[in-house]
């Protein structure tokens, strides 16, 4: 089956191409024919060959792609409710999360990842079936699909002619996809939200909102058994916001002004061949996984500034924020600089020698014309980086640690609200725990403050774009 489903896929990529082919040597054809037979004003061709080729590409493949992603949502589904339907009658059992674990156990099974003997006699008799069921919805697949772009094929070579508009059509045809994926985008990010709410508003049934936002004490224990002592948790959620605008707050002290000093030197200090040496050097940082961050902030900086600041003495913890905010800062230099440096680099020309022609000196220049111009991408830029120290765990994790730690000691340790969602969805968890649930509470929380800082830029740009256009 396999291979049956590896020949279909290059059947169903390959047709488009046959089709494209089909329609450019048709259409040439006709011309020819057309030329030969009629006057030289009533064989103009109304749009290029490439887009008749196009036209009759999308006609066989998107239709097929429609089959192939309806098949994949709705097939799993029909599959199992059938294998539900099917166990139950040879089990007698009617419990719907008994029948699930059947079901598990059977595609498990089916799958060669669990051994024969793990599962109820009753179930392996479902075995055969199963297998059945995927035979026939492949096959179906294949039919349904195969025939689906043949039919493509056969309704689109029929509108190939001399006068027929395939560049209207293809124009279209585009346009109607590109309104697909923006509505997509939007459906997903509504997504995001309503999952994040519904979950966040289980958690808040538990766990009053007021403690949540207000309490201090961070300590999301539940229950192993009846009575357990300190099973109960605290979910005070002030600890994990703390750390999260400390760590950000000392890595945006040093990224700010090293990006943005770089990304002026750049554009207009810098000579062209310097230029072209340092940017890439500079953006090589972005590239590096931020689990080498994480190494290096554990096993250079967080000691060099325990070792050394005991010298002056200053007590800090082998894990404190200022050595995850300092790795951190250095991790976001390139989101700021390289795009500073392109922002400043569009702003016209004509507003420098403006300045100029006014007696501005270099220095003035850049600070009362060029910078309040690439203000609002410049506010984008440090947005991002924002946005990018928020999201951080890896480095947190190996330099500033995992403990709720409610301080302004920037050389305590303390952790953020990214690490402790990644700590408390780690491992088997059921969701309908206050634990588990206070995840997604978490989530919602970095939404409405990255939605904030969202507002608070476009208001930014828009003040500082109107007075530039």
């Amino acid at each position: 089956m396999e291979l049956i489903g590896l020949m279909f896929l290059a059947l169903i990529f390959l047709m488009p191409l046959g089709a494209n082919i089909y329609g450019r040597t048709r259409i040439r054809k006709l011309m020819i024919t057309s030329a030969q037979t009629q006057s030289e004003e009533s064989v103009k061709q109304h749009s290029l060959t490439a887009f008749h080729g196009l036209f009759m590409s999308m006609y066989v493949l998107l239709p097929a792609l429609v089959i192939i992603l309806c098949w994949l949502a709705f097939a799993p589904m029909v599959i199992s409710s059938l294998l539900v339907s099917e166990i139950s009658r040879l089990t007698g059992e009617t419990d719907p999360r008994l029948l699930s674990i059947f079901v598990s156990k059977l595609e498990a099974l089916y799958e060669g990842v669990l051994k024969a003997e793990f599962v109820e006699p009753e179930v392996r008799q479902a075995l055969g079936y199963y297998g059945a069921l995927i035979i026939r919805a492949n096959i179906f697949l294949y039919v349904v699909t195969i025939a689906t772009a043949i039919a493509g094929f056969v309704i689109s070579a029929r509108h190939i002619s001399p006068r027929f508009a395939a560049r209207d059509k293809v124009e279209v045809i585009i346009k109607r996809l590109m309104q697909l994926a923006s509505g997509v985008a939007i459906l997903t990010t509504i997504g995001i939200i309503l999952s994040l709410a519904f979950e966040a508003s289980r958690f808040f049934d538990v766990i009053p909102i007021r403690e949540f936002l207000f309490g201090t004490h961070w300590s999301p224990q539940i229950a192993i058994r009846e009575g357990q002592a300190g099973g109960s948790g605290a979910f005070g959620a002030i600890p994990l916001f703390a750390g999260t605008l400390m760590i950000t707050f000392i890595a945006m002290l040093l990224a700010v002004p090293i990006g943005l000093m770089s990304a002026v030197y750049l554009s207009e200090y810098a000579s062209k061949r310097l230029r072209n040496i340092a940017k890439p050097a500079i953006e090589l940082l972005a590239g590096i996984p931020t689990v080498v961050y994480g190494f290096f902030a554990a096993l250079f900086v967080a000691p060099f500034l325990r070792n050394n600041g005991s010298v002056i003495g200053l007590e800090l913890s082998s894990e404190s924020a200022l050595a995850a905010g300092l790795v951190m800062g250095i991790m976001i230099i390139p989101f700021i600089s390289s795009l500073s440096d392109d922002v400043i680099n569009s702003v016209p020309q004509n507003l420098r020698d403006g300045a100029s022609a006014l007696g501005a000196t270099q220095a003035e220049t850049i600070t009362q014309v060029i910078l309040p111009a690439a203000l609002p991408g410049i506010v984008s830029a440090i947005l991002l980086a924002i946005s990018r120290a928020i999201g951080e765990t890896m480095i947190v994790v190996m330099a500033a640690g995992v403990a709720a730690n409610l301080t302004a000691n920037p050389f305590e340790s303390v952790t953020t609200v990214t690490v402790q969602i990644v700590m408390l969805l780690v491992g088997d968890q059921e969701f309908d725990s206050a634990k588990t649930l206070a995840a997604f509470a978490l989530g919602l929380v970095l939404f409405f403050v990255t939605l904030m800082l969202n507002i608070l830029a476009l208001y930014i740009v828009r003040k500082y774009k109107e007075q530039y256009d």
